[in-house]
């Protein structure tokens, strides 16, 4: 064999050997990239699968009230009687077993018309029961323009209805006498109905403490 072939054959192995080595090198970029893309990607759905927390975050962070009796609206009259009620009264989550743990405040205002002569009163809530949308609260008042009655108890029952809601008061039929000898949580049922566009009652529901088996 001549020189220039043997130079030939020689110079062709090592065109091969190189493009083998070329070949294994990104062989093994290859696997190297893929490793990394497997290990990018999420796990597969053979995993357990993780059970989200449907929870509110508004939720998590307050604990429902126990029970609650808000709002303004002024009564239906065929006079021109001009009479209102308002409550912000409230039961806390951690006194659901006793409504005599109530707080908040009521107001009420009984006008011969609209900016004219009446009384007012106004007080702090003592007592509140809610079943369902209706309520029932007393409270004793703190102040008002009719001497008499400061710090006597008075009772209100309230049925949001959704609609037209209706309004009852202890002192219907006698008046409210000034004295506490009424019961915390007495009242008359919602006799009067809310004038229509002039205001709305919201009562949320009492969790009852239902006692259970041992």
């Amino acid at each position: 064999m001549s020189r220039t072939t043997t130079d030939r054959v020689l110079n062709r192995r090592r065109v091969l050997a190189v493009g083998a080595a070329l070949l294994m090198t990104a062989g093994a970029a290859g696997v190297a990239v893929a490793s990394g893309d497997e290990a990018a990607r999420p796990a597969s759905s053979s995993a357990a699968p993780q059970t989200a927390d449907k929870t509110p975050t508004a939720e998590k962070a307050t604990k429902r009230e126990a029970a609650a009796l808000t709002g303004t609206a002024k009564m239906y009259r065929k006079t021109t009687e001009d009479v209102t009620f308002t409550f912000d009264a409230h039961l806390a989550a951690k006194h659901n077993g006793d409504p005599s743990k109530a707080t908040g405040t009521f107001r009420f205002v009984h006008l011969d018309k609209p900016g004219g002569k009446g009384g007012w009163a106004k007080g702090r809530i003592d007592c509140l029961m809610t079943g369902g949308k209706v309520a029932t609260a007393t409270g004793i008042i703190t102040g008002t323009n009719m001497k008499d009655i400061k710090g006597g108890r008075v009772g209100f029952t309230v049925h949001d209805t959704g609609g037209t809601d209706r309004v009852g008061y202890s002192w219907a039929a006698d008046g409210p006498d000034g004295t506490k000898k009424l019961p915390k949580c007495t009242s008359s049922a919602p006799h009067e109905k809310v004038r229509k566009g002039t205001g709305d009652f919201h009562v949320t529901p009492w969790k009852v403490p239902y006692p259970t088996a041992n």
